[in-house]
């Protein structure tokens, strides 16, 4: 899995019930774009994130702009 600062993150619910979090990209720890990524939430939370099979990325037109 790779990504760019700026790009969308979704990550599914892995149970029954869990809600579908989605959140952009605002750091990326490693040059070639893999995993962990710095990603900020709807509410403004910032976490650490290793993405699991559940995870998908999509870029932005932010992102695709600055490549």
């Amino acid at each position: 899995m790779n990504a760019n600062i700026g790009d969308r993150i979704v990550l599914e619910g892995t149970h029954l019930g869990d809600a579908r979090r989605e959140g952009v990209i605002v750091e990326v720890a490693h040059g070639d774009g893999t995993p962990p990524y710095t990603v900020e939430w709807a509410d403004g939370r910032r976490t650490v994130v290793y993405p699991g099979p559940d995870a998908r990325i999509g870029d932005t037109a932010a992102s695709r702009a600055g490549r």
